[in-house]
């Protein structure tokens, strides 16, 4: 998805990456394929809605490159439901994993970035944030919105300290995370047909891919951006100027 695609092309531009990922070997497909194209990759299984964890990841990337210039929060889960159908379990899962997860790793790389003089953040949210776009999955769409205020309010504390931080928008994205939640709400169990769907809604008439967000979050993360914090970029096909 969209976290392997931002960390290879980070990987191309020179960054050193800490590759993080709950999925031990979906971590380390990432960390090959950086290797193999002669880049710099540190491989980390790390739940990220874990405090503990977090904390260790942060310890990590210290010891493997001695700073850490650029935090890029780009996990998140989907789950279908409204404020009736969704099960409590499945509001904590969701607000756990894409909301609280940020807050986390904010808490911990934040100091980092102020003893070290500065750093970026570049955190994913979607146009589910500031758009309803028909499908009742109100989790998804309250920790997207939360994610925006989040990053404006890091943003804003922190720009006197070379800190800056902004939010991704992503539309209808073509990723495998989208698959199994998403294939019953559009396309009746046929994956197919839910990208014939998903591809029509947008305007120009194809869903994004991984390498669209990646190359934004690249953007945002590199000093051509350096006047640009509290921003939200929207990478959806036009979708939400017709939404």
């Amino acid at each position: 998805g969209t976290g392997k695609a931002t960390s290879i092309v980070f990987a191309r531009e020179g960054a050193k990456v800490l590759a993080v990922d709950i999925n031990a070997a979906a971590v380390e497909e990432t960390g090959r394929i950086i290797d193999e194209e002669g880049g710099v990759c540190t491989v980390c299984q790390t739940d990220v809605t874990r405090a503990d964890q977090v904390e260790v990841m942060v310890e990590r990337c210290i010891e493997a490159y001695g700073r850490v210039d650029i935090l890029h929060n780009n996990v998140g889960i989907v789950e279908v439901g409204g404020p009736v159908e969704a099960s409590e379990e499945s509001w904590d899962r969701v607000v756990a994993v894409n909301l609280k997860s940020m807050f986390l790793t904010c808490k911990y790389v934040l100091p980092r970035m102020v003893d070290q003089g500065g750093g970026v953040i570049v955190n994913i949210s979607s146009v589910v944030g500031i758009r309803y776009l028909g499908v009742p999955y109100v989790s998804y769409s309250a920790t997207k919105a939360a994610i925006l205020q989040l990053t404006q309010s890091v943003a804003l504390e922190y720009a006197e300290k070379n800190i800056r931080a902004n939010t991704i928008l992503p539309g209808m994205m073509n990723t495998p995370m989208i698959v199994e939640p998403l294939k019953d709400v559009y396309g009746d169990g046929d994956v197919e047909k839910m990208i014939e769907v998903r591809n029509n809604q947008v305007p120009m008439k194809k869903m994004g891919d991984a390498w669209d967000v990646a190359h934004a979050a690249l953007f945002l993360a590199s000093d051509e951006a350096k006047y640009i914090t509290g921003a939200q970029l929207v990478v959806d096909g036009g979708l939400t100027c017709k939404t």
